[in-house]
């Protein structure tokens, strides 16, 4: 199967959680993906873990809010680019990229300072694409 190439930052979408565009930067140095949240709640529902969060999808646009409920996975601690070690939760969800679909792990955390609200990183690249870091946007951006 041929790999698709993508920009080191992407247009994609989160289907299964209302998102039908979000910036993300392309990261082969970051072992797992990572989502930007804001009141993050674990809870149970017929005895299976869930987490409830919010997203503002896009930079600097505090005016569009998300509400996202997904199962919960797990709970692994994440150590960031800056050697700080957080307990984060894990989900599991359907990104797009162009016409890819594929099934991902992102952990989320408060990214509110960072550039970009999602970071995609290399365990989710596995098998199916390959970055070509001089690039940007290879893939458009989704039709919503």
């Amino acid at each position: 199967m041929d790999k698709i190439t993508l920009g080191w930052r992407e247009w994609g979408s989160l289907p299964e959680l209302g998102i039908d565009a979000i910036k993300m930067k392309v990261d082969t140095g970051a072992r797992t993906s990572a989502l930007h949240t804001f009141e993050l709640e674990r809870f149970e529902k017929r005895g299976v873990a869930y987490v409830r969060f919010s997203i503002h999808p896009f930079q600097h646009d505090a005016s569009v809010v998300k509400k996202c409920t997904a199962p919960l996975l797990d709970e692994r601690n994440v150590t960031d680019s800056g050697g700080h070690r957080e307990l984060r939760p894990v989900i599991s969800t359907t990104l797009q990229l162009g016409d890819c679909k594929k099934t991902v792990e992102i952990t989320l955390t408060n990214r509110e300072n960072m550039k970009f609200r999602m970071l995609l990183g290399r365990t989710a690249m596995h098998g199916t694409f390959t970055v070509d870091p001089q690039e940007s946007y290879l893939l458009g951006k989704p039709k919503s």
